[in-house]
């Protein structure tokens, strides 16, 4: 299992905007600087009145489909 750490800054009017269907996916940079592409819809449970802030940490399965994404500290 790979696991890849990224910072999110998303306003709350700017990820309704990709949940309602203008976007699908939001894409974010790793530390490592590799590209992902998440389903904006996982990150649907980090969001409050000031959007989605934070770091993240992503793990995926060997055939790179996301398995968990939980917020660190």
């Amino acid at each position: 299992m790979k696991r890849y750490t990224f910072s999110v800054d998303i306003s709350y009017h700017t990820f309704l905007q990709h949940y309602s269907g203008a976007a699908s996916a939001v894409l974010v940079y790793t530390d490592e600087g590799l590209r992902l592409q998440l389903p904006a819809s996982r990150l649907r449970p980090f969001l409050s009145q000031v959007g989605i802030r934070g770091r993240f940490r992503v793990s995926v399965t060997p055939d790179n489909r996301l398995e968990m994404l939980e917020k660190v500290a």
